[in-house]
């Protein structure tokens, strides 16, 4: 299975992209979209870079899959809000492109990639490269997305053995019942 990992950023955005073949997982492309050459106030031009250079990446690379990073509210809530616009436009470009999109925090990539939840961007640099036996670091924002699509390799494969195993049976908590919570 071909795998595109997102780690979404308004100004830089990472995407790697692995081949899982069982627990073995071979590198394709890395790399990041930029959109300083846009204006800082050209939000709507910024997500448009985001969305057409994510389509061309999937249109490029095929991949069966894709994962991308949570976005979790930072200390500052305006950095929030355009975090998850570009986000938003790294999702959209995906679905429109007909791809699964799960999604994973920054915890949980760290903690599948370096095994454990606090590591900084070296650590998921060097072990993205021992992971993928590159011959050298890849960028931060690539080893991110590199990171996620890892990520996903291992956890879909869960997820798929346990979906297999086990009916899945819709959950009614929180539901709606005649316009008022139950």
């Amino acid at each position: 299975m071909r795998i595109l990992g997102i780690d979404p950023g308004l100004q830089t955005t990472g995407f790697g992209v692995v081949d899982a073949e069982g627990a073995q997982l071979h590198y394709v492309a890395s790399g990041t979209i930029r959109t300083g050459a846009r204006a800082q106030g050209d939000l709507p031009g910024r997500l448009k870079v985001l969305y057409d250079g994510i389509r061309e990446i999937a249109a490029r690379y095929q991949p069966q899959a894709a994962s991308v990073e949570i976005v979790f509210v930072n200390v500052n809530p305006q950095s929030t809000l355009l975090l998850g616009q570009a986000r938003g436009a790294c999702v959209t470009a995906l679905v429109s492109r007909e791809l699964p999109v799960a999604e994973y925090t920054a915890l949980q990539m760290k903690k599948a990639v370096v095994g454990h939840g606090r590591a900084d961007k070296s650590q998921i640099q060097e072990m993205v490269r021992r992971l993928l036996r590159l011959p050298g670091l890849p960028g931060k924002d690539a080893a991110d997305a590199l990171g996620l699509a890892i990520t996903h390799a291992h956890a879909g494969l869960a997820i798929a053995r346990l979906a297999a195993a086990t009916p899945l049976v819709p959950v009614t908590t929180g539901m709606y019942r005649k316009g008022r919570a139950r």
